[in-house]
């Protein structure tokens, strides 16, 4: 792989290879852009096809962390962490402390936090090498809540751009994931009265969600097709893609996955079909929002009403796309590089 030409594809500033062999760790560190404070992303642990793939995978989303917290107007940059998932069995402590000790060589350029493949727990084991982490058992701990009522709050906004009402009583969501986001999410919807589709492989998650929510379970291939108002991808990302949009029956495509689009021409495709985007770092920021409250010492309520504002972020996305007649994730994008180049400009002080 071409690795500078990767990176300057999008502006990329650093790109970290870490290997400690004693304790089967194998992990990549990407930083995409530090304009705005230190690069906050997770870390993220899993068994990727090649190498390669896990390259890419840290470089989309320390791009994608950027501009969710510039859109959310946090201080904070973008980045991430990937560890290639070791086979057999493994000393979680051994390879989180190995991670930790790389975290800490960037002198806090990057915080990480918990991801896909990671606990709170395995966030106290980096916290014996390094202070940059956050997540701590005990502080912010699960992002899950703080993420779904974010989510929650921006499915409304993108219910009252579709619909004209943000009211979700009468409408039918079909969520993606039944996972700890999931699970908040529909415990939302329910509470407001909505009618929930759920789909999980996992079952045992997904008949927790059919009992306590009375949500109608169907099987994981047939969510993308099932008749609802809103889709809310709560899983894996790339759901949109060629397979998936022929199958799409809903208005509005809004959920707390990453990387909903498998590229970019599919969020095209949706507007086109005259399906509504809420762009996925818009949305779900709340996972963001809740780390930086223990950054900022915040309370969680005050957390939980910094996601809430992404109802007012997510009409401003709506707006600009409409304004400019764009797609309403080439919208965001404009709105979080507009943050970012003002505070580029801004002159250095005698301090």
């Amino acid at each position: 792989m071409e690795m500078f030409r990767l990176m300057a594809e999008h502006d990329h500033e650093q790109l970290l290879f870490c290997l400690e062999p004693a304790a089967g760790y194998k992990g990549i560190i990407a930083i995409h852009d530090t304009t705005l404070g230190p690069a906050l992303g997770g870390t993220r642990v899993w068994a990727y096809r090649a190498e390669a793939d896990a390259v890419v995978d840290a470089l989309r989303l320390a791009r994608g962390m950027t501009y969710k917290a510039a859109v959310a107007g946090l201080t904070l940059g973008g980045g991430k962490s990937v560890i290639i998932a070791p086979a057999g069995e493994v000393d979680r402590e051994a390879l989180f402390r190995a991670h930790g000790r790389f975290v800490e060589s960037l002198g806090g350029r990057y915080i990480t936090a918990e991801d896909v493949g990671t606990s709170p727990i395995d966030m106290d084991y980096i916290h014996m090498e390094t202070s940059h982490v956050v997540g701590l058992q005990g502080k912010s701990g699960d992002p899950s809540p703080v993420t779904a009522f974010g989510v929650y709050s921006g499915m409304k906004a993108a219910a009252k751009a579709a619909f004209g009402d943000d009211g979700l009583a009468s409408r039918t969501v079909a969520v993606q994931g039944a996972g700890h986001v999931g699970y908040y999410l529909c415990k939302h919807l329910a509470e407001e009265g909505a009618r929930i589709i759920i789909t999980d492989i996992d079952k045992a998650k997904v008949q927790r969600i059919v009992q306590e929510f009375e949500a109608k379970a169907v099987a994981p291939e047939a969510i993308y097709a099932a008749t609802a108002d809103i889709f809310a991808p709560c899983a894996l990302g790339a759901v949109v893609n060629d397979d998936t949009l022929t199958q799409f029956k809903c208005k509005v495509v809004a959920g707390g996955a990453n990387n909903v689009l498998a590229e970019e021409r599919h969020g095209d495709a949706l507007e086109k079909m005259g399906i509504l985007y809420a762009p996925d770092y818009v949305i779900n920021a709340g996972g963001l929002i809740n780390v930086n409250s223990e950054l900022e010492g915040w309370p969680p309520e005050r957390a939980k009403a910094k996601a809430g504002d992404i109802y007012d972020t997510l009409l401003r996305v709506f707006e600009i796309a409409k304004r400019e007649k764009i797609p309403t994730y080439r919208a965001a994008d404009r709105l979080a590089e507009k943050r970012i180049e003002g505070v580029r400009k801004l002159k250095k002080t005698w301090i």
